[in-house]
C-alpha cells in the first residue's frame, strides 16, 4: 500500500510519517504543497488537455490549511480526474469549524483526522479507507472482466447472424443495431434448395444478458429445426417446444419472443408465412401495393402449444419485403398506427436495399448521448424478376 502525505509543515510531516513506520506502512511519498501533490499524481493542473499517468497511490492523507492552494480546492480537482476518485482523500485538520469539514466532505474527502494528531484514531482511520479501498478496486477488476466477457460475448452472437445472400432472384440483408452489447433480437435465412429460403426475424421479450441467453438457445436449434420442419407452421411449432424444454422454474418473469418466419419461392413468386404476435412484416409488390403480413398466432414461448396459422401471398415482376422488430416502431414519435405510416412511406420505393439511407433514417439517434430504448433491427429481402417455372 502506498500512502501519499501532503504537508506543507515539516514537522507534521515527521510526526505522520513515524507513526505509519511504526504501523508497518513504509511506502509512503510525501509532498509539501498541493503542486507537488499533482505532481506525485501524474496530472497537469495548468493544462487538463495532458493526458494524465496511472497513478499508484493507495491513500492521500491531505491538509486541510496550505499556502497557494488549500486542501479543499485540491481535493476538488482530484475529483475532475476519473482514475483518481477512488483514491481515498483523509483530510488532516486543526480546524474545528463544522462548516468547513462538511465543506471538505462535500468536496471529495472520505473522512478526517485533527490536530494533535491522535495515533490511534489515525490508524483506525488509515486501516478502514484501505480496507474499502481494496474492496472498491476489487469489484472495479471484476467489472472490467465482466465487460470484456460482454465484448466477447457480443462478438459470439454477433457470429450467428446470417450473412447477406445474392443471386439471381433474390437479395437479403439486414441492419442491426442492439441497445447493449448484448440483445434480444435474432435473425437468420437459410437455402432450402429448388429456389427456396427459410427467413426468420425474431425478438425475445427484454433486452440484455438473460435475453441474449435465450437467443443464443434459439439459435442453436434454428438451423436444424428449419431444415427439417420447413413449412412456416411446424417451424414456430417445434421452436415453441424447443422453448418450453427449458423449464425455468420459479420465474418471476414470463419469457417468450415474437417472430416472423416465412419460406421465400422464387420460381412460383409465392410467400408462405407465419407471424407469431411480431409487428406486421411488409411486401412492396411491383404495382406500388403494400401488403401487411399480420399476425396470425400468439407469441412464441407464452404456451405449451401454439396454433401457427399459416399465411400465403404472392408476387409478380420485382418487390421487396420489409421485417423489423418493435425498436424500429418505437424510435418514431406517434401511436402504433402513425408509426406504420411513418415506416411504409421510407420503407416504399426502390426495391433495391439503400442501406445508407436506411441507416440514416431508422439507426443514427437525434441525440448521440441518449441511451437507445430498445434493439432496432431491418431485414430487406429483395424479389428480382424472374419467370415461374
Amino acid at each position: 500500500m502506498k500512502i501519499l502525505v501532503v504537508d506543507d509543515n515539516p514537522t507534521n510531516v515527521i510526526i505522520i510519517r513515524e507513526i505509519l513506520k511504526k504501523e508497518d506502512y513504509r511506502n509512503i511519498e510525501i509532498a509539501a504543497s498541493a503542486r507537488e501533490m499533482f505532481a506525485i499524481l501524474g496530472v497537469n493542473v495548468l493544462d487538463p488537455q495532458v493526458k494524465a499517468k496511472n497513478s499508484d497511490i493507495d491513500l492521500i492523507l491531505l491538509d486541510m490549511m496550505m499556502p497557494e492552494m488549500d486542501g479543499i480546492e485540491a481535493c476538488r480537482i482530484v475529483q475532475t480526474y476519473e482514475h483518481l476518485r477512488d483514491i481515498p482523500i483523509i483530510m488532516v485538520t486543526a480546524v474545528g469549524d463544522s462548516k468547513k469539514l462538511a465543506e471538505a466532505l462535500d468536496a471529495g474527502a472520505g473522512d478526517y483526522v485533527t490536530k494533535p494528531i491522535n495515533k490511534v484514531e489515525l490508524m483506525a482511520r488509515i486501516r478502514l479507507a484501505l480496507r474499502l479501498k481494496m474492496e472498491k478496486d476489487w469489484h472495479n477488476e471484476r467489472d472490467q472482466r465482466l465487460q470484456e466477457e460482454l465484448k466477447l460475448a457480443a462478438l459470439v452472437q454477433n457470429a450467428v447472424l446470417s450473412l447477406p445472400v445474392s443471386d439471381n432472384r433474390i437479395e437479403i440483408d439486414a441492419l442491426y443495431k442492439p441497445s447493449f452489447e448484448l440483445a434480444g433480437d435474432l435473425y437468420a435465412w437459410y437455402p432450402l434448395g429448388d429456389g427456396r429460403y427459410g427467413i426468420i426475424l425474431l425478438d425475445m421479450m427484454g433486452h440484455g444478458i438473460s435475453s441474449s441467453l435465450f437467443c443464443m438457445f434459439i439459435a442453436s436449434v434454428l438451423k436444424d429445426t428449419v431444415i427439417t420442419y420447413v413449412d412456416p407452421e411446424k417451424v414456430i411449432q417445434e421452436l415453441n417446444r424447443r422453448f418450453n424444454q427449458l423449464h425455468i422454474e420459479n420465474q418471476l418473469i414470463q419469457y417468450y419472443f415474437t417472430a416472423i418466419y416465412m419460406v421465400v419461392d422464387t420460381r412460383f413468386k409465392r410467400i408462405d408465412y407465419v407471424n407469431a404476435g411480431h409487428p406486421p412484416g411488409l411486401l412492396f409488390r411491383e404495382d406500388g401495393e403494400v401488403v401487411k403480413l399480420e399476425r396470425s398466432s400468439y407469441p412464441v414461448g407464452l404456451f405449451d402449444r401454439i396454433d401457427a396459422e399459416p399465411r400465403t401471398v404472392s408476387y409478380e415482376g420485382e418487390g421487396h419485403l420489409a421485417l423489423y422488430t418493435d425498436g424500429l416502431l418505437e424510435a418514431v414519435d406517434g401511436e402504433q398506427e402513425e408509426q406504420l405510416d411513418f415506416l411504409i412511406s421510407h420503407l416504399r420505393g426502390g426495391h433495391t436495399f439503400d442501406k445508407v439511407q436506411m441507416q440514416e433514417v431508422f439507426f443514427e439517434e437525434a441525440d448521440p448521448n441518449a441511451e437507445q430504448a430498445d434493439d432496432k433491427c431491418l431485414v430487406w429481402i429483395s424479389l428480382k424478376e424472374g419467370a415461374a417455372e
